[in-house]
């Protein structure tokens, strides 16, 4: 596809409607790409804060997201380096325990269109379960053995649990992921990026 192209499929993606039935905040759909973006970020949905301003990932879930790889804003904004393509474009909402899971209409929409526009991509960040489920066909394995097991993916893929605060019980109880996993991811974005 030529970049005029992919500009085109995005005005497509930016104008979706087809859940605006299904989410009480309305449509707003949030992601970032270009053809020559290097590193994949494949995460859940946007959350409350993504949605009012429109920027992936401008909340307290990106910016430990930005320390884990070791990347600036400015670097993690740059669509020629870093795509953001969530599972759901839009913010779902929130449920009892957070937010409530992505809509599947934007993967079954959009997701494989988008995903050939990224020949370039050397390095996927596969956040979450949805998200683990789609790009590694994780069954049942939960996702603490997913990220556990994340020798077995690597070079082109690492599976990482969801920055947010709410994970932070999660991050005590798995020392392992921030002495072995996030040493590795800085140096294996630092490489991909060069």
């Amino acid at each position: 596809m030529t970049q005029k192209s992919l500009r085109a499929l995005l005005d497509e993606v930016r104008a979706c409607r087809i859940c605006e039935d299904s989410l009480e905040h309305g449509v707003r759909p949030v992601v970032q790409l270009a053809a020559a973006s290097r590193i994949l970020i494949a995460g859940q949905a946007p959350g409350r804060r993504v949605h009012e301003s429109g920027v992936p990932f401008d909340d307290p879930s990106g910016d430990r997201l930005r320390d884990w790889m070791g990347v600036s804003r400015e670097v993690f904004y740059d669509p020629s380096r870093v795509a953001i393509l969530p599972m759901g474009f839009c913010y779902p909402g929130t449920g009892n325990s957070g937010d409530l899971a992505p809509r599947p209409e934007c993967a079954e929409a959009w997701r494989e269109s988008l995903m050939a526009e990224l020949g370039n991509v050397k390095l996927t960040l596969v956040i979450g379960q949805y998200a683990l489920r789609w790009h590694l066909k994780v069954g049942k394995e939960s996702l603490t053995d997913t990220v556990k097991n994340w020798k077995t993916h690597r070079p082109a893929v690492l599976p990482l649990p969801h920055p947010s605060p709410r994970n932070n019980i999660w991050m005590k109880k798995n020392p392992w992921f921030s002495d072995e996993v996030l040493p590795y991811l800085r140096r294996r974005v630092k490489a991909v990026l060069r």
